[in-house]
């Protein structure tokens, strides 16, 4: 079994024998069911993956998907214009960082369909693009934005953070304009912000981040863990003078956990489990990144620990999104994976939060000692 550690592109997974999750059945439910979505997911979740996956579908590479669900259920394989835009890999703390990236990202796709010279804005051309994409294929086109809220992260508590907000609120509104010659649109992202911010005058947007019918659209179920990968478990425990059994709860307790909707199916997070498989050891590899700081940050500011947030019921809408102009840790906290759902009390309509498992506890633990040592000077960057 080969392992895609680190690779995010569908046509590389496939084409080189890297072992893949089948999702694609749950992927061909969303187009067919729908045309405006959102997703929100905690970063290595593997929402570049999917986003590569709808591309390769929507350009009909039927040959990728042969063995898979989707190739007994879609019989017509129509080639869209897919319109993809990737802000990964990049940092947008400084001015015009933002601006480069969305033109030189609009005029690859210029280059095929055409530009009017007349549109001078972003969002001008953006809205002009997918016109010109519609005329010059007879296809509606297909948007698909993989870390949409990336510029406004890189520039979070920053005097960048507004100016990006602000950019991408532009970019993103064209598109309830031209929905006549949209066939679909996806964005994904680690955070959904309020109504205030991007996703204003966008209203027929659909998310699914919290929809039962996509929780496991991201990650590895149970089931999928223990079928797919049952022989690298089996050696695994073999390697540890464990049963099988014994060595599923070890696993299970170190990266399973998250939920992402009331109907609380245990998704394991992909990156870590894969890893672990891998190298036959039983690591932390979910990694911190700078945003964890910032996190930290705001628990001192509101005299919080995380301890105050774990094993309490909160409403839905207190950790689910983030406002820009009073942000607070909780759905920051929800949002990267720190905290998930634990339970749903249908009574009171509210959600019990705390730790996922093993993995996130010990990072917490390590960044707690980090921070009250040699690096404690980042809480005051």
């Amino acid at each position: 079994m080969i392992y895609p550690i680190g690779i995010q592109a569908f046509e590389n997974i496939i084409e080189g024998g890297f072992v893949y999750v089948d999702k694609t059945d749950l992927m061909y439910k969303l187009v067919k069911e729908g045309q405006v979505y959102f997703l929100s997911r905690p970063r290595r979740f593997g929402k570049s993956l999917l986003v590569s996956t709808l591309a390769a579908y929507f350009e009909a590479r039927k040959d990728l998907f042969e063995g898979l669900r989707i190739a007994e259920l879609e019989k017509d394989w129509v080639k869209h214009p897919v319109l993809r835009f990737d802000f990964n890999g990049q940092v947008f703390s400084k001015e015009g960082e933002l601006d480069d990236c969305l033109d030189g990202q609009l005029d690859r796709y210029e280059q095929i369909y055409g530009r009017n010279e007349r549109h001078k804005t972003i969002g001008m051309r953006f809205s002009g693009l997918i016109e010109a994409a519609y005329k010059a294929t007879g296809q509606k086109a297909v948007v698909l934005v993989d870390e949409y809220d990336k510029p406004m992260l890189d520039a979070f508590d920053s005097p960048m953070e507004e100016a990006n907000r602000e950019t991408l609120k532009g970019f993103y509104s064209v598109l309830k304009s031209v929905n006549q010659f949209l066939r679909f649109v996806f964005l994904t992202g680690v955070t959904k912000f309020s109504q205030i911010s991007v996703f204003s005058g966008l209203n027929m947007l659909q998310d699914i981040s919290m929809d039962p019918n996509y929780e496991s659209i991201c990650g590895i179920t149970e089931e999928e863990l223990h079928t797919i990968f049952a022989e690298p478990i089996r050696e695994m425990a073999e390697q540890e003078e464990c049963t099988e059994e014994e060595m599923k709860q070890i696993l299970k307790q170190a990266y399973d956990g998250y939920h992402f909707s009331k109907g609380m199916l245990d998704i394991y997070n992909p990156f870590s489990v894969l890893t672990a498989l891998k190298r036959k050891d039983i690591g932390n590899y979910n990694y911190a990144t700078d945003y964890i700081y910032h996190i930290f940050r705001l628990l001192r500011q509101e005299n919080k620990k995380i301890a105050d947030y774990t094993g309490q019921y909160f409403h839905e809408e207190s950790f689910t999104s983030w406002n820009p102009i009073d942000v607070k840790s909780l759905p920051l906290l929800y949002q990267y994976g720190h905290l998930t759902i634990k339970g749903y009390d249908k009574r009171r309509n509210s959600y019990l939060l705390d730790i996922p498992n093993n993995e996130v506890a010990e990072e917490f633990a390590d960044l707690e000692l980090e921070l009250n040592g040699t690096a404690a000077e980042a809480l005051n960057r």
